[in-house]
């Protein structure tokens, strides 16, 4: 794990080393073990490196190839290099790294060399005699590639980060105006956007090739591509058993490291499962980290405890107090390298690990969006059911809203209002409101202009070609979740957050063989009865009942309290900061704040939290409008 950086293209060849080394600079926390620079004519690269596997000098990076003709700057695990390394026998290796695999790969198979890999990676290759680079993300997007292309100098910077983007000096530090927009929507901007104007994310499943000629980027893995209808043809019993194995697969592929590790444990359903299948598989007792507070309402303790007990792990509490957490927040809004309205307790938790002595671990992230855990998968299964109201005028449709609302103002309200002002109930009519922050209607309430860009979300969807009929909602679900919300502020964070400290994360949820297979099974296998059903009894009674049957908490803070009184001076700042930048409402904004200071239950804590951190960012990073 590690990050990456480079310049391609046509200029002077000290300014590139001079740009690359100040990105590198930016990067120094992602790797503090090493760090390396090549350069020659038309490239340079960067890299700071965290050592996880082959700890040697060996591992160093950038890395040639033995012919000395490919180097690559690499971030992230490769899980199946040393099965990809017996395919590789007439490549003289010279280190125990899977940085030399990728390197052996793509020497052999070109592009295609991604179609072996199964990891987490952000990859850069530069072949000297075809004078070409070659970038790649991995599947799910787990690792981030940030790039700005300069067409009119004809220059290619990329990164790891979007704060090193900037900081190599060659990018213009611009606020983007349509992504302003989605930010407000919902509370991150969508790949491959940024909220700099310019500045793109490599999408997941794809790669980029460049010369002097220009750029090209291709797609070369979609989930829908990989839906195998074979899968509905199995018996429930066949399914869960395939499951658990691809489950179990990817948990002990993800063991391999030459550092000590350990796993998040909040006690809930995903993280108990990753750390019961750890138990089967390892020799020793593994680590797992929690996070406890003293007021019960917020702790979720005893159930950690409990599947600590029960796996018999070397179980390490971080006990905070709610001050404690408040005392954090500079330090986490430090640390984001994009805004979102998340992140400050995967900091915690990350801090408190690497504190602990352990470099990498495992996490239950991507559990509910696979195994339908959200209410998002229920609730658009009992819209689509209501194809009778959805045949009603739309005029009449929005008055019988009105009346199923009345007394009850809120965010849910206005929602259920705007879905009955839509044609159908479709899943890229109903999806995008799960995860709207704001209104339209709100959102112009913010900004100064009126005509706002179509909806991301709901144009995505529109445009996917689904492979399967109605027996397949709840998978057209999951291809949403992970897809946008997922990708762009659960992964995001989770990475930003745990880099800033050095420590690695790794998502056995994310492996892309059982993403595949579980997004092939129809939707009465996986949620008849009960949330994500389909992983409790692929698990075979692995977990303890409680934690089966426990009520579904996550992380709760009391940021509704916070925000009015121990933050609120540098949430007021904020707000005021923001008010007035010239594409803001100044008084739009600061109505909202003013509505959620009076406990207007229409403007709840996340739709105020969302734009301090954004402000907070923007000043940081000195960005301009």
């Amino acid at each position: 794990m590690c990050g990456i950086n480079g310049i391609f293209g046509t200029g002077e060849r000290n300014s590139f080393v001079n740009s690359v080394s100040l990105m590198n600079k930016c990067l120094a926390h992602r790797g503090p073990d090493d760090e390396g620079l090549f350069d020659e004519e038309n490239i340079a690269f960067g890299h700071r490196r965290l050592s996880i596997i082959d700890l040697s000098k060996l591992g160093h990076q950038p890395m040639f190839s033995t012919d000395n003709n490919l180097v690559i700057v690499y971030n992230g695990e490769l899980y199946n290099y040393t099965e990809i390394k017996k395919q590789l026998v007439d490549y003289p290796f010279k280190t125990n790294s899977d940085t030399e695999v990728i390197l052996a790969s793509y020497a052999k198979w070109g592009k295609d060399c991604l179609q072996h890999f199964n990891g987490m990676f952000a990859f850069a290759i530069w072949d000297k005699t075809a004078k070409k680079l070659f970038i790649a993300r991995d599947r799910l997007g787990i690792k981030p590639l940030y790039y700005h292309a300069d067409e009119k100098n004809k220059v290619l910077t990329f990164s790891s980060e979007l704060r090193a983007i900037l900081g190599s000096g060659n990018v213009k530090r611009k606020l983007d105006e349509n992504s302003l927009v989605d930010y407000l929507r919902y509370q991150t901007v969508y790949a491959p956007n940024t909220i700099v104007e310019n500045v793109k994310m490599l999408l997941p499943g794809h790669y980029l090739f460049a010369d002097l000629n220009g750029i090209e980027i291709k797609k070369y893995w979609d989930l829908n591509e990989k839906y195998d209808n074979k899968v509905a043809d199995q018996s429930y019993s066949e399914i869960c058993k395939h499951t658990r194995r691809l489950l179990l697969n990817a948990v002990e592929r993800r063991l391999i490291s030459d550092v000590p590790f350990g796993a998040f444990l909040s006690g809930g359903i995903d993280s108990s499962a990753i750390v019961g299948l750890m138990s089967e598989v390892m020799s020793k007792s593994p680590d797992t980290f929690s996070v406890t507070f003293d007021e019960e309402e917020f702790s979720e303790a005893k159930y950690a405890q409990m599947v600590a007990k029960k796996f018999n792990t070397r179980h390490h509490e971080i006990k905070l107090k709610v001050a404690d957490f408040i005392g954090e927040l500079p330090s986490a809004l430090h640390a984001i390298d994009f805004p979102s309205g998340d992140g400050p307790n995967t900091y915690i938790v990350s801090k408190a690990t690497k504190e602990a002595g352990i470099t990498m671990a495992l996490s239950g992230l991507g559990g509910d969006e696979l195994f339908a855990g959200y209410e998002v998968f229920t609730r658009t299964a009992r819209l689509n059911k209501l194809n009778l109201i959805s045949s009603l005028p739309i005029g009449l449709r929005r008055q019988l809203a009105k009346l199923l609302t009345i007394n009850r103002e809120g965010i849910s309200s206005d929602k259920l209002i705007e879905l009955m002002s839509e044609e159908n109930f479709d899943i890229a009519n109903t999806y995008y409101l799960s995860r709207r922050m704001l209104l339209d209607k709100q959102v112009k309430n913010i900004l100064r202009t009126k005509e706002l860009p179509g909806d991301f979300v709901k144009n995505m969807l529109t445009q996917v070609k689904w492979p399967f009929d109605n027996d397949f909602l709840l998978s057209k679900v999951s291809y949403a979740e992970i897809n946008t919300y997922m990708q762009n502020v659960l992964l995001r964070d989770t990475d930003q957050m745990s880099m800033a400290h050095a420590l690695e994360v790794r998502v056995p949820f994310l492996d892309y063989k059982l993403v595949e297979y579980v997004y092939s099974v129809p939707d009465k296998y996986k949620y008849p009865a009960t949330p994500k059903k389909l992983l409790i009894d692929s698990l075979n009674e692995l977990l303890p009942r409680e934690i089966v049957n426990r009520p579904k908490m996550g992380f709760t803070l009391p940021w509704n309290n916070w925000l009015r009184n121990e933050l609120k001076s540098f949430c007021e700042e904020k707000i005021n900061s923001f008010a007035s930048r010239k594409m803001i409402n100044s008084a739009g904004i600061l109505h909202l704040w003013n509505s959620f200071l009076k406990n207007d239950n229409s403007v709840q804590w996340s739709r105020i939290w969302y734009l301090i951190v954004l402000e907070n960012w923007l000043q940081q990073n000195k960005i301009e409008e």
